[in-house]
């Protein structure tokens, strides 16, 4: 990536028309799919946040919010987050996603909600390790049978619904840089966070033996654990098993029993372990 990230609000119907073109690309949309330009035209003017990143003049990416009403308070729904293929990993999905925390804190916005697929590792370990968002809801099947939208043919699209609180001790030391950088993860584990050891801690749900297949087949659920901290395993890399939608299948059937029961029972998703092998932790 040559120059510097700008992100600004998004102006013109010109900017909105080309959503449709990074709809299009990041997630491969029909066009019956796309969230039209005249929407983000009316949304921009009625409280919506809209921003864009830009890089040597070429929009790299877009994050989408709009007003909404959760828990009886008024919040602020990121709908959309994406970067162009040429651009990702270069962080500017977390720049848009700090950048929608300023916006929303200059409405007087407390809160911002979201969903994403529990599936996926890396954005797991951004939501809730590098942003210091929480979850402690489950939705089974939230967008039907959308076929871009799924990670696999016949897997239903499964996401949870995490919370970013703005002003919370533990997000504004992410927004800070405060905590002490862990080179392996990146993000940055706050100071008042202690060291995690998996080996050492209960799991709700973990990997198999390998049996020659792609990756192995979640154990048996523990439905039972009481400790106050638990592990949920999920696959690092959900891409590397698209040819293999059984496998995906397994895993997602192990979480859509382990995750409702424990947020039923007071956990919510708190951190995510990042690395050869991926924990969500659950904190009672």
């Amino acid at each position: 990536m040559a120059g510097k990230v700008l992100i600004r609000k998004l102006r013109d119907y010109a900017e909105f028309e080309y959503l449709l073109h990074i709809q299009r690309t990041v997630w491969n949309h029909s066009d019956v799919n796309l969230t039209p330009a005249h929407q983000f035209c009316v949304h921009s003017r009625m409280g919506a946040i809209l921003l864009g990143a830009f890089v040597d003049g070429k929009m790299a990416g877009f994050v989408y919010s709009f007003p909404a009403i959760y828990d009886g308070g008024f919040c602020q729904h990121s709908h959309m987050l994406a970067v162009v293929p040429e651009f990702q990993g270069y962080g500017i999905g977390k720049k848009l996603k700090w950048a929608l925390w300023r916006e929303a804190l200059k409405q007087g916005i407390g809160l911002i909600t979201w969903t994403y697929d529990p599936l996926q590792a890396k954005n797991a370990n951004l939501n809730l390790h590098a942003l210091g968002v929480r979850s402690r809801t489950y939705f089974q099947d939230f967008y039907g049978p959308t076929p871009s939208l799924c990670i696999g043919p016949g897997i239903p699209t499964d996401r949870l619904l995490v919370e970013w609180l703005l002003g919370e001790g533990r997000v504004l030391d992410r927004q800070k840089g405060m905590g002490v950088k862990d080179e392996k993860r990146g993000g940055g584990r706050t100071r008042r966070d202690a060291p995690l050891d998996p080996g050492a801690m209960p799991k709700a749900l973990e990997r198999g033996e390998t049996k020659g297949g792609p990756f192995p087949m979640p154990t048996p659920p523990k439905m039972n654990i009481r400790e106050r901290v638990i592990l949920v395993e999920i696959p690092p890399d959900l891409n590397a098993l698209k040819p293999f939608p059984e496998v995906i299948a397994s895993w997602q059937t192990g979480l859509r029993r382990v995750m409702p029961s424990y947020f039923k029972r007071g956990y919510a998703a708190d951190d995510f372990l990042f690395g050869e092998r991926c924990y969500y932790v659950l904190k009672k």
